[in-house]
């Protein structure tokens, strides 16, 4: 049934390439080998982030230990004028293109391939969380672009998706329009956690599009570890800077 209506829809609403407009998948094959992504973890430093070799024991480096997160996987580098840039915003902004979804899990999960860290190991007692949105920009795009990420990668990882437990109760100015500084003293008290008991000794990915300074899953990051979560990690789609 689902690829009968699949087919229905490219019938009469044929797809194509963000990157060459060729009909066909949001990504063709030719657009796809062109994306740089990412073979390593880095670690979670705002200046020049040092790439970590696939044995090392932490996620952080001797100048990042204070931060609340232990890691953070992400697939490509977010840059102006740049195909990622143009999956970003197709998949947040209009044409608002929700199912795009699939294709940007799918890169997320080739990085993890190509950076040897989709292994049983590293899963163990594991669930996703998406970031959170609040009620306005939820209301404006009618969906939560982290969270239909974090359910693409669920499917694939095979580990649980929590909804509705990490939610935004404070709207709160862009992000990307604001200063680091700024960006810290926008989130106080923008999040709240509903079921602490659901993450308590869990290890929690954080999953989001976009991680520019960090400020948000750190800030998440904070409130799961002071209720109890094990771990911490965030999953992005793409990395600033």
């Amino acid at each position: 049934m689902d690829n009968y209506k699949d087919f229905l829809l490219n019938l009469f609403f044929p797809k194509f390439c963000l990157g060459c407009r060729k009909e066909g998948p949001y990504l063709c094959d030719d657009c796809r080998s062109l994306l740089d992504i990412n073979e390593f973890v880095y670690c979670l430093c705002d200046n020049k982030p040092r790439p970590l070799s696939a044995d090392a024991k932490t996620a952080k480096c001797d100048r990042c230990q204070n931060k609340k997160m232990s890691g953070l996987y992400f697939a490509l580098a977010y840059k102006e004028n740049s195909l990622t840039k143009k999956l970003v915003r197709s998949f947040k902004y209009k044409p608002h293109l929700k199912d795009l979804s699939k294709t940007l899990a799918s890169i997320i999960i080739e990085h993890l391939l190509i950076s040897g860290n989709n292994i049983n190991k590293i899963w163990e007692n594991s669930v996703l969380l998406p970031v959170p949105l609040d009620k306005k920009k939820l209301k404006d795009r009618g969906y939560n672009q982290s969270q239909e990420l974090a359910k693409e990668l669920a499917k694939i990882l095979n580990i649980p998706v929590i909804l509705e437990n990490l939610i935004k109760i404070k709207n709160t100015k862009p992000q990307m329009e604001l200063k680091k500084a700024e960006r810290e003293i926008n989130l106080i008290d923008a999040f709240e956690l509903k079921k602490p008991a659901e993450l308590a000794g869990k290890k929690v990915f954080l999953v989001d599009d976009v991680y520019t300074t960090g400020s948000t899953m750190e800030e998440c990051a904070r409130i799961l570890k002071n209720s109890g979560a094990k771990q911490v990690w965030g999953i992005a789609l793409a990395r600033e800077g």
